[in-house]
C-alpha cells in the first residue's frame, strides 16, 4: 500500500505538470522553478509535512520536496544560528542531492556524445 500511495502521489505531481505543459504557453523551466517555489510555501504554511507522511517518495523525490527540503534546512539553521541560517541552511541541507545531481551529470557528459539534431 505504501508503494501505491507513492506512485498515486508522486503520478499526480507528473500529471499536473503535463497539463501545464500541454495547455498552458509556461516553459519546463517556469515550471519546474514553480514546483520549487510551491514545495518552499506549503512547507512554510506546514502543508507539506501531511503530505510526505501520507505519501513518503511520492512527496518528498519530485521537485516539490526540493523545497520542502530547501525551508526545512532554513528553519532549521535559523533555530541553530539565527540570521546567518538564512543563507546557510538551505544549501547545507540540499548538499547531498546537488552533489549528487552534478557527479550524474559529469557522468553522464563523459560516457555519452551528444548529436546534431539534424
Amino acid at each position: 500500500m505504501e508503494y501505491l500511495k507513492a506512485f498515486l502521489v508522486g503520478g499526480l505531481f507528473c500529471l499536473v505538470g503535463q497539463i501545464l505543459i500541454d495547455r498552458t504557453k509556461l516553459t519546463p523551466a517556469r515550471i519546474l522553478v514553480s514546483y520549487v517555489v510551491a514545495g518552499v510555501i506549503l512547507s512554510a504554511v506546514e502543508l507539506y509535512k501531511p503530505l510526505v507522511d501520507f505519501a513518503g517518495c511520492g512527496a518528498t523525490v519530485p521537485l516539490t520536496g526540493f523545497g520542502n527540503t530547501l525551508a526545512q534546512g532554513v528553519r532549521e539553521a535559523i533555530d541553530e544560528n539565527g540570521f546567518l541560517g538564512i543563507f546557510t541552511g538551505g544549501l547545507t541541507a540540499t548538499a547531498g542531492g546537488i552533489a549528487g545531481a552534478i557527479v550524474a551529470g559529469l557522468l553522464a557528459s563523459l560516457l555519452f556524445r551528444p548529436k546534431d539534431k539534424s
